[in-house]
């Protein structure tokens, strides 16, 4: 896809990763649209790259629902969907409350799949467009304490596998972001909790997951839309990991060679 020109919304977007990926989508020569409940945040990034800004608490099951519809009455038609917005807990699932649990599932997984919802029927009917997932390698093999996190991150992985192939034939491309640790506010809240740190430390020792810059990781993520990816991994020597989990969907997929994907 060629983004010039192109509207991109961006969820999560006013801070960490998010930010990168807005200042990746913009110096592409998209306009981005960006969601996330720091209104004040997101109205100045919007300034900055020329974007528009939509404050919306996406734990708010009446603000997800209509996001879509609103973003475009407010700026106009979404050419490429990136769910980014994401949240972790970290620490033993049993000493979680359950509203920590509840909020990882709402939206790691439940937004992301209801916005890709809405916006497919519009983009179907505009002849196209491109869906962007931000998993984690935390979807292939988690470390200690992040087991809510990891499962929200398996779920969404499994999920855009499968939309893409209930996709196939139409006019929009589906990808995944399956990433290792990126150095934000995120990652040093998850570090704060010893067994996490000591995990990460050995993965970046032993350079198995070493970590990925934000800019990094947002750059690879707009290549990935442009060249319409599949799977976008970082660091690359994931690559291995991805292909293996990977193997039995495409078995499948070969397998199921001339059923309908669609009534």
């Amino acid at each position: 896809m060629q983004l010039s020109g192109k509207r991109v919304l961006i969820t999560g977007a006013s801070r960490g990763i998010g930010r990168s990926l807005a200042t990746a989508f913009a110096g592409s020569g998209a306009s981005v649209a960006l969601v996330a409940r720091d209104g004040a945040a997101l109205e100045s990034l919007a300034a900055e790259l020329g974007g528009t800004s939509h404050p919306a608490d996406l734990l708010d099951a009446e603000q997800r629902n209509r996001l879509v519809h609103r973003v475009e009455d407010e700026a106009g038609p979404i050419d490429v969907l990136v769910n980014n917005a994401g949240v972790a807990y970290n620490g033993p699932l049993w000493e979680s409350t359950a509203e920590e649990v509840e909020r990882q599932i709402q939206l790691n997984l439940t937004t992301p799949l209801e916005l890709c919802r809405q916006a497919v029927p519009r983009m179907l009917r505009r002849g196209g467009g491109h869906l962007v997932n931000v998993a984690s390698l935390a979807a292939l093999a988690s470390v200690p304490g992040m087991t809510a996190y990891a499962a929200t991150k398996a779920g969404l992985a499994h999920g855009t596998a499968a939309l893409r192939d209930e996709l196939k034939g139409l006019p929009i491309a589906v990808t995944t972001v399956m990433v290792g640790g990126v150095p934000t506010d995120m990652l040093a809240t998850g570090e704060s909790y010893e067994p996490f740190h000591k995990a990460f430390e050995r993965l970046r020792r032993i350079q198995l997951v070493p970590d990925t810059a934000a800019d990094d990781f947002a750059q690879a993520v707009v290549k990935g839309v442009e060249r319409e990816t599949h799977t976008v991994y970082l660091p690359r020597r994931a690559a291995a990991f991805v292909g293996l989990v990977e193997a039995p969907r495409k078995i499948v997929h070969v397998a199921l060679a001339g059923v309908k994907r669609r009534a």
